[in-house]
């Protein structure tokens, strides 16, 4: 993943291999008949989208929250209370990319041969890439799945257990899984001309590849 914008972000080696197995993927899609279409966002764009995509569903998981548990008390001046809110919030991230990659290899004919990890240390942005072209819907479910389970899954547990640390942390991966939902919009709004159509995860840019015949 990359800035679209910013051509001067210099691609690290795995990114610079993957970019030249893309270039030549696409010449061999284009040279059986498939017509490509780009669909990628500046990692800029993403973020700041993430942050006003995101902001009514948090909205919403406070107002549940506070509706069931009316009465709370909260401590967080234990400085091992604010490491532990730290650490969790870099492990979910971790966790986030890693649920990417298992879900993308589900739907790969060759699995975790095709799922790739890497970080944009530019951004500090750790993201997963898939070098398989997929159907609209497995790649879908794979942009989707890290904020269902540990956004909206962290929240429900967070409500029914009443823990505001939950809560938080539910709300950052929440706000976290904004550039995914907004690349899920792009999914929805993207018009097929042909039952023969493959999405292919971008390989170093936000955003994804469309390949129609």
């Amino acid at each position: 993943m990359s800035d679209t914008n910013d051509k001067k972000r210099k691609l690290s080696k795995a990114e610079q291999k993957r970019k030249d197995d893309f270039d030549n993927m696409c010449r061999n899609m284009q040279e059986n008949g498939y017509t490509m279409h780009n669909n990628t966002i500046s990692l800029k764009k993403a973020n700041v989208v993430a942050l006003f995509n995101m902001l009514p569903f948090v909205v919403l998981l406070l107002i549940v929250f506070f509706s069931v548990n009316k009465s709370l008390t909260l401590h967080i001046s234990n400085p091992s209370i604010l490491s532990n809110f730290y650490l969790s919030i870099i492990g979910l991230i971790v966790i986030h990319e890693l649920i990417h990659g298992i879900t993308w290899a589900i739907y790969c004919k060759n699995h975790f041969k095709s799922i790739s990890f890497g970080f944009v240390w530019k951004y500090l942005t750790p993201y997963c890439t898939c070098s398989e072209p997929l159907k609209k819907w497995g790649y879908f479910i794979g942009c989707a799945m890290p904020t269902v389970i540990l956004g909206f899954g962290l929240g429900i547990i967070s409500v029914y257990t009443n823990s505001i640390l939950l809560l938080l942390l539910s709300a950052m991966m929440i706000i976290g899984g904004g550039g995914d939902f907004y690349i899920m919009y792009k999914l929805l709004r993207y018009k097929e001309t042909s039952s023969d159509t493959l999405y292919y995860d971008h390989p170093y840019e936000c955003g994804f590849v469309v390949f129609e015949k």
